[in-house]
C-alpha cells in the first residue's frame, strides 16, 4: 500500500508523517530526495547547471540551493524550468525506493511525504492520498511563530500553493489539524485503524 501524504505550509504534515512512522509505516520524504537530486553524479545536476549557469555550483561541487532559489523565486517561467528537471527525477527516485521496500516486505505501508504531491502529479502513483488541512489564518500564525518569517512572506507562499479545497477533492483521507498534538495523534490513530480494514488481505 502506497500513501501520498501532502498538506500546505504549517499544516502539520511532517508531524503526521512521524506519527505514521511510529505506527509502522515506512516514510519517504520527498524533500530529502530533492536534496539528493542536486548531487554532482546525477543527471538533474547536469541539466540544472546547463539551464541556470555554472554559478549555481557551490564550493562543495553540488548545487547551491540558495543561489538557485534566487534565480527562480518569484519567476514562474524559471521555476517551471526547474521543476520540469527536478520533479521527474524525484519521482523516479521515490518509485525506486518504494519498489525496493515493497519487494522486501510486500505488505508494508509506504508513505511518500510531499508538499508538491498534487502539483507534481505524483498522486497518480499512489494507492491513496492523505491530506493534512489547517485553516489558512492558523497556518500563517503557526508559520510566523515557527520560522520567524514575516507574515507577508508566509501569505505569499500560501497563495502560491494548492488550495485546501483542491487538496480535499484529491484526497481519500483528510486530517484536520486545528487542535493540539494529542488531538492530532487521535485523528491519525483513527485513520490508521480504518486503513487496516482497507488493506488487501
Amino acid at each position: 500500500m502506497i500513501i501520498g501524504l501532502t498538506g500546505g505550509i504549517a499544516s502539520g504534515k511532517s508531524t503526521v508523517a512521524k506519527l505514521l512512522a511510529e505506527l509502522g509505516a515506512q516514510v519517504l520524504d520527498a524533500d530529502k530526495l530533492g536534496h539528493r537530486v542536486y548531487e554532482p553524479h546525477r543527471l538533474a545536476f547536469q541539466q540544472v547547471v546547463s539551464t541556470f549557469g555554472q554559478d549555481v555550483v557551490g564550493a562543495d561541487d553540488s548545487v547551491d540551493r540558495k543561489v538557485l532559489g534566487g534565480k527562480v523565486f518569484g519567476k514562474p517561467d524559471e521555476l517551471k524550468k526547474l521543476t520540469d528537471i527536478v520533479w521527474p527525477e524525484i519521482s523516479r527516485m521515490a518509485r525506486d525506493e518504494i519498489q525496493a521496500s515493497l519487494k522486501q516486505e510486500p505488505k508494508r505501508i509506504v508513505v511518500l511525504e510531499a508538499a508538491v504531491l498534487l502539483e507534481a502529479g505524483w498522486q497518480r502513483d499512489m494507492d491513496e492520498v492523505w491530506v493534512v488541512i489547517v485553516d489558512p489564518e492558523m497556518a500563517v500564525a503557526r508559520a510566523v511563530a515557527r520560522d520567524g518569517v514575516a507574515e507577508d512572506a508566509i501569505r505569499k507562499r500560501l497563495a502560491a500553493q494548492t488550495t485546501n479545497d483542491a487538496r480535499i477533492k484529491a484526497a481519500k483521507v483528510v486530517i484536520r489539524n486545528e487542535g493540539d498534538l494529542e488531538a492530532l495523534k487521535a485523528a491519525v490513530n483513527a485513520e490508521w485503524q480504518s486503513l487496516q480494514k482497507r488493506l488487501p488481505s
